[in-house]
């Protein structure tokens, strides 16, 4: 059996040719150059899928760690925060030592729910009653829902109609949203407009050629729009009027670089810049400073702080309503006018030198000499408004 199967073998070995044939040949080489190929032609497709998979993973940890960072710091405030209770009119605030504090709320939503606090003031909501107590130090409590209620009191003197900060800052938001709500984006095929641009077109439709706004333009431009204008402090609709114009004296002021009364283009555009924070101003009187809406009383006549600038009125003291007489005043004695805007100019002599604001002292006296020409002391601004409870005098 083994012989036979050997002599098979062998047999078939004989038959084999000693060289593969030509076409067999051309076959495998063929066969070798399409693999070939085709590995070259897989090869950068496997590349290109390996990049994209190591770009989508590198993407998707840096939104990860993004996330998780823009969540620590308000998770960790919240957790600082999370046992501390701060009173109406405060919030609570991290310090740099991480450790929770109570700070006066530095901005109230501006929702409106007029309430009448129990000093005698109109407030928009509770927020901003309970934020102007904690600014001014005062105890001020909710005396009743709604705008206060005008009283005429007849044994206590008038007071003077002013425009207070919160005033002035509420007309001044109201405007800036006012302006936000024409702002247009650039389209495909068309330009739109930005807030400058905005600010641009209404500063020479209301400008009379001297390129320069003054309080009446700078008031037609504002009541342009009806929400803007509906400031009502007081129940007196004529008071709100004559209230809206002092708070536009009160936004010229704000950025009023030359003290001229007239605000040019930049001075405009800082002044209704929504990334502008006006300052809070103070009055001062015999070394010590006093609030926005602090009062003092001269005879029968009533001096408020208001936007760092003391406003008294001017009535004729008689009988009931006069104040005891100061030392080297006699009792028939009456101060007129003119004794009390001297008065006025020594409350204004004691205003707060030390504020961080836009006019220094030296621009000050200089305008009040031009404007006095003959004297160089601070003078009793030319706003005037004659009101059945006597005169007004805004002192600058």
């Amino acid at each position: 059996m083994e012989g036979r199967e050997e002599r098979k073998k062998e047999k078939a070995r004989e038959e084999e040719p000693p060289f593969p044939s030509a076409s067999a040949e051309a076959e495998r080489a063929a066969k070798e150059r399409a693999g070939s190929l085709l590995l070259r032609q897989e090869e950068p497709a496997k590349m290109l899928q390996q990049l994209w998979r190591s770009l989508a993973v590198a993407v998707l940890a840096g939104t990860v760690l993004g996330l998780r960072d823009a969540e620590e710091e308000p998770m960790s405030k919240s957790k600082i925060c999370a046992n501390v209770f701060c009173g109406a009119g405060r919030e609570c605030a991290v310090t740099e030592k991480s450790e929770p504090t109570c700070l006066c709320i530095e901005r109230c939503k501006p929702h409106k729910r007029p309430v009448c606090g129990s000093n005698g003031k109109t407030y928009l909501n509770h927020c901003e009653l309970h934020r102007d107590a904690c600014l001014t130090g005062s105890k001020i409590q909710v005396d009743y829902d709604g705008h206060c209620k005008e009283k005429k009191p007849e044994n206590s003197a008038a007071s003077p109609v002013v425009c207070y900060q919160t005033d002035r800052d509420e007309l001044r938001r109201r405007v800036i949203q006012w302006l936000e709500t024409e702002i247009i984006p650039d389209g495909w095929f068309s330009k739109g407009n930005n807030y400058t641009e905005i600010l641009d077109k209404y500063f020479k439709n209301f400008d009379d050629g001297d390129s320069r706004l003054d309080s009446s333009e700078f008031l037609k431009f504002v009541e342009q729009n009806e929400t803007a204008v509906n400031i009502t402090t007081y129940v007196n609709q004529e008071t709100n009027k004559l209230l809206r114009g002092l708070c536009v004296d009160a936004l010229i002021e704000l950025s009023d670089e030359n003290a001229d009364w007239k605000l040019s283009f930049n001075e405009f555009l800082k002044c209704l810049n929504p990334a502008f924070n006006p300052p809070e101003k103070k009055c001062a009187l015999e070394d010590e400073t006093y609030e926005d809406g602090a009062e003092t009383q001269v005879e029968c006549n009533r001096c408020v702080c208001a936007c760092g600038n003391w406003v008294c009125t001017a009535m004729t003291c008689e009988g009931k309503n006069q104040k005891v007489p100061s030392e080297g005043q006699q009792p028939e004695d009456k101060m007129t006018e003119e004794e009390l805007a001297r008065y006025v100019q020594e409350l204004q002599k004691h205003q707060e030198t030390s504020e961080k604001t836009k006019r220094t002292a030296t621009k000050e006296m200089d305008w009040f000499c031009d404007f006095q020409k003959d004297s160089c002391t601070a003078g009793v601004s030319k706003q005037v408004a004659d009101l059945s409870a006597g005169t007004t005098f805004s002192m600058q």
